[in-house]
């Protein structure tokens, strides 16, 4: 701890721990950050309407597959009818003659004199109840609707990852945030300790006559400007606590633990491959649907075979019994000869469908692309802004040292030791935030190569 302060030793040696210039391995899997971010996976407003929505794909799925099962419908009808169009039958004319020549032979009035019949056409006091169960045989519109269905959860699948990747950066970015303020607030508390010590000694040197009250009240003025700054910091550690549990969907005030070992420098390697985005498998699945949805239109061409039964009773009144009971047995048959070329453009639409998704597939790899690019570039910028940092760090602590030693002995000015004093303090605060600006950067470069597992936290 050779660049360590005497006062504040505990806080030096945190950041000179933090600050180690040699990189090592990213931190492994199941740290205290893994662990937020499996509580966000779970707990996430965001993500759980995701999840709504890929429940809603697969119920959607369900029913694709449920239209080649059967189809059972109940189906009753009741007529009261009056008037109308008839159909007469001259019965009385055809068989009372018949019937008087029988009553003359036989010397009787067996055979009585019968009336010509008028039907109605519309059905009088009539019921017809059936279950009719239909079951498709051929039907490429139903088989081609699965297949598109079954494609919509693959992409829902992978929109639902590329939320998730978005959010594995925002917690990322919310923790380190936090991580600095909460530096932040330690390094201001640590130059006010060195402040009130600084009172201390210059109080003494008034009174032994050595100094005169300007060290003093110079004193008191930093005093006053870092208790501001100190609550300036805190206020930012509240927001960054707040806006990171925001993220977890948890209180706004529930306490983050900081772990120190996950400020060490992470290795990001630029393998130049996007590959493995989700947003590239949300085009491919959608360049799948519109080529099924393309072969949906083709389909017309393929006749639509049905079969149907119906166990049904229809009769007069309220009659049920053998006579009234029936079954009937039918294949349907639909084939689609013309349609004024109807069919033709809508096959032409489904082709431009698909090749804009080519054209957009083509476009977003370009643009990820671009991203990984700048993001590598801005993680090795701020890789190199933090060693620069860990440089000024170790040279204003030996100078604040050197200068403070001067000062006690009477040979140096309070000014300059207060700015040694204040170079100490940004310098930390500098440390503080490339650190934080590193591991930002590198969760830009996960999020650019889709390399953080988001997997293995889910139950």
């Amino acid at each position: 701890m050779s660049t360590c302060i005497t006062k504040g030793a505990l806080l030096m040696g945190l950041l000179c721990a933090a600050v180690s210039v040699s990189a090592q391995q990213p931190a492994p899997p199941n740290t205290v950050l893994d662990q937020y971010i499996q509580q966000a996976f779970q707990q996430n407003k965001g993500l759980k309407d995701q999840r709504f929505t890929m429940e809603k794909a697969m119920y959607a799925l369900q029913e694709a597959k449920s239209l080649f099962g059967p189809n059972v419908t109940f189906l009753a009808s009741y007529t009261k009818a009056g008037g109308g169009r008839t159909i007469d039958m001259p019965i009385g004319d055809l068989l009372n003659p018949v019937y008087a020549s029988l009553n003359q032979l036989t010397g009787s009035h067996n055979f009585p004199k019968v009336e010509n019949v008028s039907v109605l056409l519309n059905p009088d006091n009539f019921y017809d109840a059936k279950f009719r169960t239909s079951l498709p045989l051929l039907n490429a519109e139903i088989y081609y609707n699965q297949k598109i269905k079954r494609e919509q959860i693959s992409r829902q699948q992978a929109a639902m990852n590329v939320y998730k990747r978005a959010l594995v950066q925002d917690i990322k970015s919310a923790y380190f945030r936090y991580y600095q303020a909460s530096q932040a607030v330690a390094i201001y508390n640590n130059a006010l300790s060195l402040i009130r010590e600084n009172i201390r000694i210059n109080e003494s040197m008034v009174r032994n006559g050595i100094r005169n009250n300007t060290a003093v009240y110079r004193s008191q003025t930093e005093k006053e400007k870092t208790d501001a700054a100190i609550s300036k910091a805190m206020n930012e550690q509240q927001n960054a606590k707040a806006y990171f549990n925001f993220l977890l969907n948890r209180s706004l005030e529930e306490d983050i633990e900081l772990d120190s070992n996950l400020l060490r420098i992470p290795v990001a390697v630029n393998t130049g491959d996007v590959s493995r985005r989700e947003e590239l498998q949300e085009i491919k699945s959608a360049a799948a649907m519109y080529s099924l949805n393309e072969k949906l239109d083709r389909s017309y061409l393929i006749p639509k075979l049905s079969t149907f039964i119906d166990l049904g009773s229809q009769a007069m009144g309220a009659r049920f019994d053998n006579t009234s009971r029936y079954y009937l047995f039918g294949i349907n048959l639909e084939w689609n000869l013309f349609s004024s070329n109807r069919n033709k453009y809508k096959i032409k639409q489904a082709q431009l469908d698909l090749a804009a998704v080519g054209n957009t597939a083509s476009q977003t790899t370009d643009a990820l692309q671009l991203q990984l690019f700048q993001a590598m570039n801005d993680y090795r910028t701020t890789v190199d802004n933090y060693r620069s940092a860990q440089s000024q760090l170790s040279f204003a602590s030996r100078n604040y040292r050197d200068q403070l030693k001067i000062y006690k002995e009477g040979q140096l000015l309070y000014i300059e030791l207060l700015d040694a004093q204040n170079q100490l303090t940004q310098a930390q605060l500098q440390t503080a935030v490339t650190q934080a600006a590193v591991q930002t950067a590198y969760a830009a470069v996960e999020r650019a190569q889709a390399s953080y597992n988001i997997d293995f936290n889910q139950q």
